[in-house]
């Protein structure tokens, strides 16, 4: 079992120092076009907010691994990528820090989107063929008529004369009774 795999604990008296270097911290926020101007208090308290948003998400992380089981003492991407999905209040995060997926995933994943979209396409033109009042079955059902014309008909005699056997397609020398 690794050894000393628990997280080094902020301090929890405030000291005035920070890890984060100030002027790069104070870079960064220059370089946004909505701010004019940070003051050297402003850009301290960013930096302090900064350092306890990366230990909180450290610590997510640190439970996520925690949780497997055989856990290990260094932090993988899919770590965080796992602790941004299941933590709501890190959901912000999802785009920055998506889960990795197999090439294999995208497609099988692809394929279904796609096969559902012919579905819904496919059921969209029967509803507007049934609505206009012509519909695939009633077509086939036209060509089959047309086949059956060729074929001579025989009427039989003996049968009750119903809509569905009043005439009886045979082909040449076939007699139905």
């Amino acid at each position: 079992m690794p050894y000393n795999n628990t997280p080094i604990q902020p301090p929890k008296e405030v000291t005035g120092t920070v890890s984060l270097p100030l002027a790069r911290v104070k870079k960064i926020i220059n370089q946004d076009d909505d701010i004019s101007g940070c003051s050297n208090n402003a850009a301290f308290v960013i930096t302090i907010a900064t350092e306890m948003f990366v230990q909180y998400l450290v610590e997510r992380t640190h439970d996520v691994i925690k949780a497997e089981k055989r856990p290990r003492r260094n932090v993988q991407y899919n770590d965080v990528a796992t602790a941004v999905a299941r933590r709501d209040n890190l959901e912000f995060l999802s785009d920055v820090v998506p889960r990795t997926t197999t090439f294999g995933q995208v497609q099988a994943r692809r394929a279904r989107k796609e096969k559902a979209a012919r579905a819904q396409a496919q059921a969209v033109e029967e509803e507007e063929a049934h609505a206009n009042g012509h519909g695939h079955a009633e077509e086939e059902g036209a060509e089959e008529m047309e086949i059956d014309q060729q074929r001579p008909l025989h009427v039989s005699p003996n049968r009750p004369r119903t809509a569905g056997s009043v005439f009886d397609p045979v082909s040449e020398g076939e007699r139905v009774e």
